[in-house]
């Protein structure tokens, strides 16, 4: 579903999006996530690398934190993006 709309022809897109101005592209919702993710991950790697003194298994720890919280973040943002409440 996700990927189908970031596939679609880019005009068919645009309207529905220039319809519901309350809405967020997906695309925006990967980036955010990538964003975001950078910034914890570096963060994870930093405190995993402080508790354990070992960089293998500190950037180990912070690859797989990196992959799995993107996901989840990715479909957080879309899930609240559904999401009506506190919306103008």
């Amino acid at each position: 579903m996700i990927i189908d709309q970031l596939l679609l022809d880019r005009k068919s897109t645009k309207s529905k999006y220039r319809a519901d101005k309350r809405s967020e592209r997906p695309l925006r919702s990967v980036v955010k996530a990538i964003s975001w993710r950078v910034i914890g991950t570096l963060d994870t790697l930093l405190i995993s690398y402080l508790l354990t003194g070992e960089v293998t298994i500190a950037a180990s720890i912070a690859t797989i934190d990196f992959i799995t919280k993107m996901f989840l973040y990715f479909f957080h943002e879309r899930l609240w993006n559904k999401i009506t409440w506190g919306k103008h």
